[in-house]
């Protein structure tokens, strides 16, 4: 299990996960797992050196270089977990959750997982009193995604429900308060999702191109059971603060999707 992040000072726990953080600033997500060792350039730490010990502890390696032992964020995990379907990006997940109004008690329907970052973040704003269902069409994408979510939380959450199927079968049977998509085809599901969708609820589209974003603004539009429609997508820029040298960094996350919105009308 991994460590429990809201009951006291949280410790690091024999099948969790760890972010070990040099002094370069170089980040290293491990599972922990006792008899296991960490490798690098800069020498060995044992496993079980880390497992019991708290979070932000500090472990010296077998060459004397210090590395921070942090319990990974979700927006860590998410970046640095093995994946095989393309992750949904922290900067645009973080915008998914305000842009579709995601709150706790919410039932939210999800196709496809993918590998199951946005599906954790859906999960963790809705919390134990709400309701993900995910639909991933591919049986191996969505096997990848249950050990991913088992592996940042320990099991998979009480009300995260994973399936494995084509949405469709949902749509018309889950009263959902919202529907996130990130698929290729969204707009053949408009017309459909309306009928699974509470009035007032909205309908969230995570898309990579503009034809793609052309065709599901079309759908919802001419379908009449939308308002609202918007696109937005976002742009995410660190920057260098080092003494009076503040500047931009030299590299920004730009374009990686385009986030599409719509309230369900009542008729």
């Amino acid at each position: 299990m991994t460590a429990d992040r809201h009951r006291g000072p949280p410790v690091f726990a024999a099948g969790g996960p760890c972010m070990l953080h040099d002094s370069k600033g170089r980040r290293y997500l491990i599972e922990l797992v006792p008899g296991r060792q960490f490798h690098s350039h800069r020498g060995v730490i044992e496993h079980g050196a880390i497992i019991g010990s708290a979070d932000g502890t500090v472990h010296t390696t077998t060459l004397g270089e210090p590395y921070v032992a942090l319990l990974p964020t979700l927006a860590d995990y998410v970046l640095k977990m093995g994946r095989r379907a393309t992750v949904s990006y922290p900067k645009d997940i973080g915008a998914i959750l305000l842009a579709a109004d995601i709150a706790p008690g919410m039932t939210v329907l999800e196709a496809g997982t993918g590998s199951g970052g946005l599906t954790m973040a859906l999960g963790r704003a809705v919390g134990s009193s709400g309701l993900v269902v995910s639909y991933e069409r591919r049986p191996d994408h969505a096997a990848v995604a249950r050990k991913l979510i088992t592996g940042f939380h320990g099991a998979i959450p009480t009300h995260i429900d994973l399936r494995v199927g084509e949405v469709e079968e949902a749509l018309p049977a889950v009263g959902c308060d919202r529907i996130v998509l990130d698929l290729p085809e969204p707009w053949h599901l408009a017309a459909l999702a309306a009928t699974g969708l509470r009035p007032g609820g909205i309908i969230l589209c995570y898309l990579p191109t503009v034809p793609q974003v052309q065709a599901v603004v079309e759908a919802m539009t001419s379908s009449g059971a939308f308002f609202d429609v918007a696109t937005i997508e976002v742009l995410h820029r660190t920057w260098v603060i080092d003494g009076r040298s503040v500047r931009p960094s030299h590299r920004m996350v730009g374009h990686t999707g385009f986030i599409t919105t719509g309230r369900r009308i009542a008729r």
